[in-house]
């Protein structure tokens, strides 16, 4: 099923990837898609009229291999035990090497709880996000779980960013002050409705940013008796609790773009909520969060989740409950398109604003 848009916006199949994850897409236009399997695949030229065919670019035995990035002259990949680097230059239709890992992370090599390794880039900075082993534990199986790393792009020198925060999946560089953000799923078997999901930004906090998982949620509530949180991180964006972050950008169409998005969309961030299994479902949909830097156009409502954002993509879940899609990854391309990755479905979309 074609997402609903708003008007003027048309979005179009350009590939099928089971089980896709999260994008990255090159200066040329060729769009990187990691999967919850063990392959990377490619499809050359996604913004063309008639883009490539989709195909395998490089398999790593480390699954699931969700994270992608294009950074320093390299292919990153994040598995569900290391950070592999694959040297790339833009245009290469295989990989130079073979893939190299330069990280280790979930070092106690036990595949519990959040498995996904998402990946952003910096100022010369690596980050990967690592998920918890559980829902609410502590102490956790290593220091690399519940955190987000920051590294050199050789590995050299990992250490944490934040702690204490569930499951990072939605990493995204704000480009206008080139600070990290997280979109963070929350903890479940808690009052119905919270905690609230959030989206902050991670490095815009003293280091390591302390969000309190899984003792204190949203606004420094406790989620026991005798916890401390007075100390914790207040997130900047809410959405509805189990709308489940799974993929972010910021959107800044690069100077002579030939289909940027009206200007009322730059700046913002579009981040991708996979949907919830908790009843009634929450539907999946990208939401759009207006911003100025890295502060949100509206304030934090704790009575209501849904003030700070709109629906940009939607038409995934009907009445019934059935689902058609579950949006994850997101990127944009050098033309000033949005890539959507689903993994229900396995569509990847070019979300284009004017004619396709």
């Amino acid at each position: 099923m074609t997402p609903t848009l708003p008007p003027g916006f048309t979005a179009t199949a350009v590939a099928h990837v089971d089980g896709a994850r999260e994008l990255a897409v090159a200066p040329n236009g060729d769009l990187f898609i990691g999967t919850d399997g063990e392959n990377v695949y490619v499809v050359p030229r996604a913004e063309a009229l008639v883009p490539g065919a989709v195909r395998v670019f490089v398999h790593i035995p480390d699954p699931p291999v969700a994270g992608v990035l294009l950074a320093d002259g390299a292919l990153y990949a994040g598995g569900q035990f290391g950070i592999w680097r694959i040297p790339y230059r833009t245009g290469d239709e295989q990989p130079r090497a073979m893939p190299e890992k330069i990280a280790q992370v979930r070092t106690s090599f036990q595949a519990r709880g959040h498995r996904t390794t998402s990946l952003a880039f910096a100022k010369g900075v690596l980050y990967a996000s690592v998920g918890s082993s559980c829902n609410n534990c502590r102490p956790e199986l290593d220091a690399t779980r519940a955190t987000v790393q920051a590294m050199a792009p050789t590995g050299a020198g990992m250490h944490p960013v934040a702690v204490h925060i569930r499951n990072a999946i939605a990493l995204a560089v704000n480009p206008s002050t080139s600070n990290l953000w997280a979109g963070v799923a929350g903890q479940d078997e808690l009052a119905h409705g919270h905690p609230y999901e959030i989206f902050d930004p991670v490095t815009a906090h003293r280091a390591p940013a302390d969000y309190g998982w899984p003792l204190c949620v949203e606004n420094r509530v406790p989620t026991r008796p005798g916890a401390e949180c007075s100390h914790v991180v207040v997130p900047r964006v809410v959405f509805p609790a189990y709308s489940t972050p799974i993929g972010a950008v910021f959107y800044r169409p690069p100077r002579g773009a030939l289909h940027p998005f009206p200007k009322a969309y730059w700046g913002g961030a579009f981040v991708t909520l996979h949907g919830s299994w908790h009843r009634p479902l929450v539907p999946p949909r990208v939401a759009f969060v207006p911003m100025t830097g890295d502060q949100p156009a509206r304030g934090v409502d704790w009575r209501d989740p849904s003030v700070q954002w709109r629906q940009f993509a939607g038409g995934f879940q009907e009445a019934s409950g059935a689902r058609t899609a579950r949006p994850t990854g997101i990127a944009e391309g050098p033309e000033g398109d949005l890539f959507l990755a689903d993994d229900q479905s396995g569509t990847i979309w070019r979300i284009r604003y004017g004619a396709p």
